[in-house]
């Protein structure tokens, strides 16, 4: 990353870069530590980095991510005033589904991230991310697969205050069904018009 981070930042970057919790170390290119402002209002979560990501150390500089900043426009939002990151920090063979030690391993460097950034809306791009997310703050018993879900906003506790949390199909749907940029263009107008007030300030 381009920028100086403050120095929580810069331990927790360098202990992604290094990390060797899961398998996943032995064949990354590069960890993905995220992209963004880390005053950001709203951040958003994915799954786990891609080939490209893979390649660059950036959250969705490929297809999707070219998907994601059309969305970004529509909610009247741009990368450098958000954060961006994933479940997983390293990108999974094949781009295979996480698995559930390597979630366990890697979440609490996202955890991390969020009590740092301290968003007021957090945006769960796909089922992983959502399902991790929502138990995380408490509810579990909303979880459901993301049709059903995307476009819903949740509301709950963080230790720093109120929080939304907002699910929302993962742009490397519209990749390969582009039938769901309108759907997913419609659930970016809902996020355009949410208060994002940190409410803690």
């Amino acid at each position: 990353m381009s920028r100086v981070l403050p120095r929580e930042m810069q331990e927790l970057n360098q202990g992604i870069s290094g990390c060797t919790k899961c398998l996943l170390a032995a064949t990354r290119t590069n960890a993905v530590f995220g992209v963004g402002s880390l005053d950001a209002k709203v951040m958003f979560i994915g799954e786990a980095p891609g080939a490209n990501e893979d390649k660059q150390g950036i959250p969705f500089c490929g297809a999707a991510g070219k998907i994601l900043d059309e969305l970004l426009a529509v909610a009247s939002l741009k990368r450098e005033e958000v954060f961006i990151g994933n479940i997983l920090k390293c990108r999974p063979p094949g781009n295979r589904n996480p698995q559930n030690d390597e979630i366990i391993a890697c979440t609490p460097y996202l955890d991390a991230q969020i009590a740092f950034i301290k968003p007021a809306v957090i945006c769960c791009l796909g089922n992983f991310a959502a399902s991790y997310v929502m138990n995380k703050f408490s509810l579990a018993n909303k979880v459901q697969g993301i049709t059903k879900i995307h476009g819903s906003i949740f509301i709950t506790d963080a230790a720093y205050g109120k929080i939304k949390i907002m699910p929302i199909f993962h742009p490397a749907v519209v990749t390969y069904d582009a039938t769901r940029m309108p759907i997913m263009a419609k659930d970016f107008t809902i996020l355009k018009n949410i208060p994002k007030e940190k409410q803690w300030d």
